[in-house]
């Protein structure tokens, strides 16, 4: 069976990062195994313990053996397939822009879409070690051609102009709602805010099945701070949906032979065999 650990991996050590497991279903396509706002809450799903949505999830570096680990147990003994991650990732020291950012850019600069810049202290060792870890653990970076076995990074904004067929960046990160809605006030920022989850979360549960079984329909509250773990845990999601098209070899890789993110394409290519 085919599957794809998505992964919102937050730049510091600090903040939580979300975690999604989607797997494939042969009578339903891809559906949704786990999903959590965190790296303890997902390995807790492993062991039993549900999410509390309502509690604030904690900060913590990736430990991918932990993770995947997890990840194997919760589909039953089978290997992740890809690992998908919203995180600047590279062959190369990262100490500023590279050319996958610079793409990106490019490409969708227009939209709204372009990237943040990189360097040495953000995402600095966490990349590296995440990097690192996960060749040790037998996936390998992918830069040019879809395969098993390997990490790929991804970038959630320019994938959500595909999934919503939009042509402008979807409104919907918790810290820039100022810069969003000026004037407006916290409950009116929350409101908006909420509006473009559910949004997102709509064109999600129409490419992976079973996503109400793990994400509520709404986010609990409606303080921005209760609405970031919600936004984190669709990024994942959003994550794992760009390893699906990759494996379906329907995503092009932006960059060059250190390091390329990935974004889903309207083009069908040939798989990889798995």
């Amino acid at each position: 069976m085919t599957s794809v650990l998505g992964i919102d991996a937050a730049w510091t050590d600090r903040n939580p990062s979300g975690v999604a497991l989607v797997r494939t279903n042969p009578n339903q396509g891809w559906e949704c195994v786990a999903l959590a706002p965190s790296y303890d809450a997902f390995v807790a799903l492993a062991e039993c313990n549900p999410v509390r949505w309502d509690e604030r999830p904690a900060g913590g570096k990736p430990e991918p053996e932990r993770l995947l680990g997890a990840a194997e147990q919760l589909l039953g003994g089978e290997r992740v397939t890809v690992v998908s991650v919203d995180m600047p990732l590279s062959t190369a020291p990262i100490t500023e822009r590279r050319a996958a950012d610079r793409a990106i850019s490019r490409e969708f600069g227009g939209n709204g879409c372009g990237t943040h810049t990189p360097n040495a202290t953000r995402p600095g060792v966490i990349s590296e070690e995440l990097r690192e870890s996960l060749t040790s653990l037998g996936y390998r970076l992918a830069v040019s051609e879809p395969d098993t076995c390997t990490v790929i990074e991804v970038y959630p904004h320019p994938a959500l102009l595909c999934l919503l067929q939009r042509t402008w960046r979807v409104p919907y990160k918790v810290d820039r709602s100022r810069r969003y809605w000026r004037g407006k006030s916290i409950s009116q920022r929350a409101d908006r805010l909420i509006g473009k989850f559910r949004l997102i979360y709509k064109g999600l549960t129409c490419v992976i099945q079973g996503i109400c079984d793990f994400l509520p329909a709404s986010p609990y509250g409606g303080s921005l701070a209760s609405l970031k773990r919600y936004e984190d845990a669709l990024d994942a999601l959003v994550c794992a949906w760009v390893g699906t098209r990759y494996l379906e070899g329907c995503a092009d890789p932006f960059g060059d032979q250190d390091a390329a993110i990935w974004v889903p394409s309207s083009r069908d290519k040939t798989a990889p065999q798995t």
